[in-house]
C-alpha cells in the first residue's frame, strides 16, 4: 500500500513539473507582447513636440518578436508584404478590465505601412509643411485600407492588444476574418485622384462637419468649389444647401452613424445617404457590429445574426456601390490617429476603452492624408456655445454635451492648432 502511495505521489510530482515547464516556455514565447498597467506612455504625440518618436517607425520594428515581421518590402500589387510563419497559435483573449489605464505595449506605436502612399505634386501642400512638430507626428506612408490579406493569425495576435476600434481586443479570430476576408482591396489606393483640370496639380477638399456654427452661414458656394467634398454622419443637405452645399464626394461612417441618422434625422429631410455619381463609401470599423454589416454588405444578403438581424446593408447604399467605391479603414490609420494626434487624458482613467476621436475627427485625418489643400467647416470651434448642436436644428436647446467618450475639448483645441500652423483653414464664424 505504501508503495503505492509513493508511486502516485512520484507521478504527481512529475506531472506538475512537466506543466511548470510548458507554462514557462509558453510565457518566454510571448514576453515581447507583456503590457504594463500603469507605465508612461513610449510615444510623445503631437500636442507634445513628438520629440519621442523614433524616426518613421517602420515596420518591423518590433522588440524579441521574430514571428511578428511586418515587412516593408514591396509586392507586385504595391502593398507591405506580411511575411510570417506558418504555425502561429492565437494569442490568449486579453479583457479591457484588466486594466486601470490603456496597457502600453512595446509595438504601441508600430504600424503596418504602404508603399503606395501618395506623393504629391502640389507645392503648397500641406504634406510640404515646414512645421516640424506636424512633419514629426504625421506619417504618410500609414497603411489607410483594410481588405482581405491582411488578417492572418500573426496579424490577429498583434491586433488582439487594442480595444475597438484600433484592434480586436475580446474578439474571437473567425468572428472578424471572415468579414475582413470579404473586404476587397481598393482598386485604386488613392482614394481621390488630382483633377484633370488642376492646373498645380492640387487636390482641394473640403470637410464638412454638422455644427451648428453652419447655419445660417452661407457657406454652401464656396464648400462646393472645392474639388472634392467629404461628408459624414448625418450628411443633411436637403433645405440647407445655402449653408452647407450639396456636393458629396467622400461619405465616412459607421454603421451605427448609418443607420441611427437616418431613424432620427428623416424629420429633417435626411431620407437616404448621400448618393452622387462617383461617390465613395468609407467605414470606420467600429466594432464587431460594423464586420457582421460588412459580411451583409459584401455578400449583398439580409443578415441572420447579431446586432442587424433583419437588416440588408446593400439597400442603404447607392446603386454605383462597387468594389472602387467601398473603402474601410484600417485599424492601425485610426489607432494612430488617436495616438500621435488625438491622446486624450481619459486614456489615464478606468474608462479609457471607451474614448475615441470623434467619426468627423477620422474624417479630417484622412483628408489630410488624402488632399493638399483641406478647408474645415461645421466642426467645433472655442464659440460651440453660440450655435446649435447641428446646423439642421433651429434653436440651441441641443447644445453640445461633452460625453466621456469623446474629448470634444481636445479636439476642439486640436482643430485651432492645426489652422494656426497652416495644415487646414478652419471656418470660424465672424458675427457682424
Amino acid at each position: 500500500m505504501q508503495s503505492q502511495v509513493v508511486a502516485v505521489s512520484t507521478l504527481l510530482f512529475f506531472c506538475i513539473l512537466i506543466y511548470t515547464l510548458i507554462w514557462i516556455s509558453i510565457q518566454v514565447k510571448w514576453i515581447s507582447f507583456q503590457a504594463f498597467n500603469n507605465p508612461e506612455r513610449n510615444s510623445d504625440s503631437f500636442w507634445n513636440g513628438g520629440e519621442k518618436f523614433k524616426g518613421n517607425l517602420l515596420t518591423g520594428n518590433v522588440v524579441n518578436t521574430p514571428s511578428l515581421n511586418l515587412s516593408p518590402e514591396k509586392t507586385t500589387k504595391g502593398a507591405s508584404e506580411l511575411k510570417h510563419p506558418i504555425d502561429v497559435t492565437p494569442f490568449p483573449i486579453i479583457y479591457k478590465d484588466k486594466f486601470t489605464k490603456m496597457p502600453s505595449w512595446d509595438f504601441e506605436d508600430v504600424y503596418m505601412q504602404s508603399s503606395e502612399a501618395r506623393r504629391p505634386v502640389c507645392s503648397v501642400s500641406h504634406q510640404n509643411s515646414k512645421d516640424k512638430e506636424f512633419q514629426k507626428a504625421a506619417m504618410w506612408n500609414i497603411q489607410l485600407w483594410f481588405h482581405n490579406g491582411h488578417l492572418d493569425m500573426n496579424e490577429w495576435n498583434r491586433l488582439a492588444h487594442f480595444n475597438n476600434p484600433f484592434g480586436f481586443m475580446e474578439y474571437n479570430y473567425m468572428d472578424i476574418k471572415k468579414a475582413v476576408d470579404l473586404i476587397p482591396k481598393p482598386i485604386y489606393n488613392q482614394l481621390l485622384p488630382v483633377p484633370s483640370d488642376s492646373p498645380d496639380g492640387c487636390i482641394r477638399c473640403a470637410v464638412v462637419g454638422t455644427g451648428g456654427i453652419l447655419n445660417g452661414s452661407r457657406m454652401g458656394k464656396e464648400i462646393d468649389s472645392h474639388n472634392y467634398v467629404f461628408r459624414v454622419n448625418g450628411a443633411v443637405t436637403k433645405g440647407f444647401e445655402n449653408d452647407v452645399g450639396n456636393k458629396t464626394s467622400v461619405y465616412v461612417h459607421t454603421s451605427f452613424s448609418l443607420s441611427q441618422s437616418l431613424l432620427n434625422l428623416e424629420s429633417y429631410g435626411f431620407e437616404r445617404i448621400p448618393q452622387d455619381e462617383g461617390i465613395k463609401y468609407v467605414m470606420i470599423p467600429e466594432g464587431l457590429r460594423d464586420f457582421e454589416w460588412l459580411e451583409g454588405l459584401l455578400l449583398n444578403k439580409t443578415l441572420t445574426y447579431g446586432s442587424y438581424k433583419g437588416y440588408r446593408p446593400n439597400t442603404y447604399y447607392s446603386d454605383r456601390l462597387q468594389k472602387d467605391s467601398l473603402y474601410v479603414l484600417h485599424p492601425d490609420f485610426l489607432r494612430y490617429v488617436r495616438n500621435r494626434f488625438l491622446p486624450s487624458k481619459s486614456l489615464e482613467k478606468s474608462y479609457w476603452h471607451s474614448y475615441r476621436p470623434t467619426n468627423g475627427a477620422f474624417t479630417l485625418f484622412l483628408a489630410l492624408h488624402t488632399c493638399d489643400i483641406v478647408d474645415v467647416y461645421g466642426y467645433i470651434t472655442a464659440d460651440y456655445s453660440k450655435y446649435a448642436n447641428n446646423y439642421f436644428e433651429q434653436t440651441k436647446k441641443n447644445s453640445v454635451v461633452f460625453y466621456i467618450d469623446r474629448d470634444y475639448e481636445l479636439e476642439m483645441k486640436t482643430w485651432k492648432k492645426l489652422h494656426d500652423a497652416g495644415i487646414i483653414n478652419l471656418y470660424q464664424r465672424q458675427e457682424q
